[in-house]
């Protein structure tokens, strides 16, 4: 019976994570389809440029609770199981990257699940599984994004900042070590979801956010370059 527990705990989070709370924000706000704008994907960056900075923070809120709401699930559904604890938001994750609401078949005809790249998701996982955690991990989170202004980079730099906290908590007994492999696993989705970001990043193109340091830099040069 536990066997069936744990695994309905861990399917219930990956149709969480399937929610495409882009999607709708988008889609309420404007009319418009987030997978024709931009990068296509459902998170709160495509959000942002879809429809906006607050359909995005929306969005970005929303994606928190799904791997927040995904731990929480699973410790009612089976508080006795922990590993299932730190299952359940890499599923969620999942869910958001391949929603099983979102499948397709592209221009080959090849069948395909679309979604977001997992950055709000990964940030709520860690703040279900350890409340304080969000303390270091939103703000670091935000402070990147704000400044760099690069969706990518601030998406993997959540997992690793979920990562290193953990390995603190962790270091003083406040939680368990098991939390760390729950970082360690995002980071490895996140990465694998941004690998188009990653080719542009390292050929000097990949998109700025424009509500950023940097995107207002940018800006800023080519408005004097133009004069």
């Amino acid at each position: 019976m536990q066997i069936v527990l744990d695994i309905l705990a861990i399917v219930l989070a990956y149709l969480l994570g399937s929610v495409p709370f882009g999607l709708l924000v988008v889609k309420l706000k404007t009319g418009k389809d987030i997978r024709e704008v931009e990068s296509g994907r459902t998170g709160g960056t495509n959000a942002m440029r879809a429809a906006g900075f607050w359909a995005g923070f929306a969005t970005a809120m929303l994606d928190i609770l799904k791997g927040a709401g995904a731990v929480w699930l699973a410790r009612w559904i089976t508080p006795d199981t922990p590993i299932v604890h730190v299952i359940a938001p890499i599923a969620a994750i999942l869910g958001h990257n391949y929603s099983i609401f979102l499948g397709e078949r592209d221009e080959n005809g090849k069948f395909r699940l679309r979604g977001g790249a997992g950055g709000a998701p990964s940030v709520g996982g860690a703040m279900g599984l350890y409340l304080p955690s969000i303390l270091i991990v939103l703000p670091l989170g935000m402070l990147t994004f704000f400044t760099i202004g690069i969706a990518s980079i601030t998406t993997m730099a959540v997992a690793l900042y979920s990562t290193l906290a953990f390995a603190y908590f962790a270091s003083q007994g406040i939680i368990p070590w098991d939390y760390v492999w729950y970082g360690l696993g995002a980071e490895l989705l996140l990465i694998w979801a941004l690998r188009p970001n990653l080719k542009r990043l390292f050929e000097g193109n990949e998109r700025i956010v424009k509500y950023s340091l940097n995107g207002w830099l940018r800006a800023r040069k080519e408005k004097k370059d133009q004069a």
